[in-house]
């Protein structure tokens, strides 16, 4: 007699979103849905390393970086990315209602319902997309989300970018206190300490060695080293050290290299309806723009 067994949970393969330890691998699955259109179920472990839930709030880099693994998963298991590509992310993007990280007793399921157009096809593969997401938990919608990128093909990426080295060739400068941007100890921060006291302005503090960001060796500063780098000047502005991140619209306008100094610089813009504090990062190298974002930070309450 056959039975039917349950689907089981699982991760997807490591190689689909661009990590070398399956512990950073945040999706479970996906399906198709319509032309284009794709349900991505995730999950957000109750414990992590580095994205650590505080003040009964899940971490809103879980979301940032289960969008950015989404676009990957999908481009190589539904438009035939070959592995080995490489992906140069252009903008990320996220809103959501502070229920959305709402940390519950058990790890956090979430689906992100994918619709990917302004599709550039090359042949049987793509060369880049753009692709929105409603995330749904527990059947609500809670936040929404999008992100844009291009990819190259391994020897159009040497021609690029070849002989760039892959550490910053220098000692890690000192970081600003990590209790002012929402951490206990230094290893996560990627804030430098104010080289000009009373100007929100900070070196950006790459170190190659750590294990999440630096999950596999690259070319050049993560995306997501920058996207932090902005929550972490954000919450120094704003003077709150534990601010919830709600929003975040960030363009990444050049390579961010790893030998020559690379400086974040805040200004508050507004106060929101509810509260909230209204950022602008940007990020310099060499006298040229390579990284910009607009953040929400929310006071979480007492």
């Amino acid at each position: 007699m056959l039975t039917t067994l349950p689907r089981l949970t699982t991760t997807v393969p490591r190689e689909y979103v661009h990590r070398m330890s399956v512990a950073e691998v945040f999706l479970t699955g996906w399906e198709a849905d319509t032309t284009d259109s794709f349900v991505v179920r995730g999950q957000w472990p109750r414990s992590h390393a580095l994205f650590a839930p505080v003040g009964g709030h899940q971490d809103p880099m879980l979301l940032v970086e289960s969008i950015r693994q989404a676009g990957a998963l999908l481009s190589h298991a539904e438009y035939g990315v070959p592995f080995g590509h490489q992906f140069l992310m252009w903008n990320m993007s996220f809103t959501a209602d502070p229920v959305a990280f709402e940390a519950d007793p058990v790890p956090t399921d979430v689906e992100l319902h994918t619709a990917c157009h302004d599709i550039v096809r090359r042949g049987r593969t793509i060369a880049g997309m753009r692709y929105e997401v409603s995330v749904r938990r527990g059947g609500l919608t809670v936040a929404t989300g999008g992100a844009s990128f291009s990819c190259t093909s391994p020897a159009a990426h040497r021609r690029l970018r070849g002989g760039r080295p892959t550490t910053t060739g220098r000692a890690l400068p000192a970081p600003v206190d990590p209790a002012t941007v929402g951490h206990t100890g230094p290893e996560h921060v990627v804030l430098a300490a104010v080289a000009a006291p009373g100007r929100a302005r900070w070196e950006l503090r790459v170190d190659t060695g750590h294990a999440v960001y630096f999950d596999h060796p690259v070319d050049h500063v993560p995306g997501m080293v920058l996207i932090e780098a902005a929550r972490q000047a954000a919450r120094a502005v704003t003077r709150q050290p534990r601010g919830l991140l709600l929003a975040l619209d960030a363009d990444f306008t050049r390579y961010a290299e790893l030998d020559a100094p690379c400086w974040i610089e805040a200004h508050v813009e507004a106060t929101g309806p509810s509260g909230e504090q209204r950022v602008l990062v940007t990020a310099v190298q060499e006298g040229k723009r390579v990284f910009s974002a607009r953040l929400s930070v929310l006071r979480p309450a007492v």
